[in-house]
């Protein structure tokens, strides 16, 4: 398993791109440098964009009007959140009008009642299902009734399990450790609707009827893992979470199909490493693996996305052939402008 060649820019390679929002397009309130005019770019050369996010506190409205007052014009219909994977989990198993306790924003409210169910805020309203989403508000007397209607039998549901939510000032924690509340309460481990479960890429995909949709993040045991349990090819970018470092040492199952800096890489080619006398080559650059440890031929700078490209294949490579790769020979492989 290597990374993918594409001889045109990606925006004309595929007919969708399933965009993640934080750390991708925006960190908390600021934008990301280029991301508007390389979506905007990408949108013009005929990819279609849907942005999908494992936050479930927001309605698609509000995400669509911050996209678009950032200067990335976005519908509603555009947007796809953990909420609304998780209202459809829901509305699988559930009949129509059955009681679920919401804990979380208005987002997740606002999906739960569109998907034909009653919202209850009490474990003594004998809801049939818990639904947990991240929120500013949730506390410790949401999690209490989450924890009661769970202990009496309730099917606990996550809208994702990310321990981590990035923002302008640093990491603050994310749904995933507000659920590890509950869960520790109960015992019980909540299915989830997020990523890095398929669910919220193909509803993504359904909605537009695409072909070959490409999955865009910036975290590789969410967004990167996501694609890959879809079956999807994705696109790294190394503006939020995961560094390129990370991208070297990922576990197969959440290596990336494509690295790039930023979102300028879906209006790029993308070449993909090469194997050459025990190297893996790109761009000037050149990486192996020798008895357990990495070596980079540095020559043509130390900076160049296909620096990190060259690290990757020679890295995987060496794994998925049965050797030990020593982590500590892995360098923190900066890139230019990431």
């Amino acid at each position: 398993m290597t990374l993918l060649s594409c001889d045109r820019p990606l925006a004309g390679a595929y007919d969708l791109a399933l965009v993640d929002l934080d750390g991708v397009a925006y960190k908390g309130p600021e934008p990301i440098p280029h991301a508007s005019a390389s979506l905007v770019a990408a949108r013009d050369a005929g990819m279609d964009l849907v942005f999908v996010t494992n936050n479930a506190s927001r309605e698609p409205e509000s995400v669509a009007e911050q996209l678009t007052g950032l200067g990335i014009p976005t519908a509603s219909a555009d947007v796809m959140t953990a909420a609304q994977a998780a209202a459809a989990l829901l509305a699988e198993r559930l009949a129509p009008g059955a009681a679920v306790l919401v804990v979380g924003g208005a987002g997740l409210v606002t999906a739960v009642l569109a998907a034909g169910l009653r919202v209850v805020t009490s474990a003594d309203d004998a809801p049939e299902a818990v639904v947990q989403g991240f929120a500013p508000q949730v506390g410790w007397a949401q999690l209490a009734e989450a924890a009661y209607a769970v202990q009496r039998g309730a099917w606990f549901v996550a809208s994702n399990l990310d321990l981590t939510l990035p923002n302008e000032r640093g990491m603050a924690p994310g749904n995933g450790a507000l659920v590890g509340v509950v869960r520790t309460a109960t015992g019980v481990v909540p299915v989830s609707a997020g990523k890095p479960e398929p669910t919220l890429f193909q509803l993504a995909v359904a909605r537009r009827g695409a072909r070959r949709p490409l999955v865009v993040g910036d975290r590789l045991d969410t967004d990167l893992a996501g694609a890959r349990a879809a079956g999807y090819p994705g696109l790294h970018v190394l503006t939020g979470v995961s560094s390129a470092r990370d991208a070297v040492l990922a576990v197969p199952v959440e290596r990336p199909s494509y690295l790039g800096t930023d979102l300028r890489a879906l209006l790029e080619a993308h070449a993909a490493p090469v194997p050459d006398d025990g190297w893996w080559t790109c761009g000037g650059h050149a990486a192996r693996v020798l008895d357990g440890r990495l070596e980079l031929d540095d020559r043509a700078g130390t900076t160049s996305i296909d620096r990190a490209r060259v690290a990757c294949a020679a890295a995987w490579a060496a794994v998925d052939a049965g050797a030990t790769l020593d982590p500590n020979s892995v360098p923190d492989l900066p890139v230019d402008d990431a």
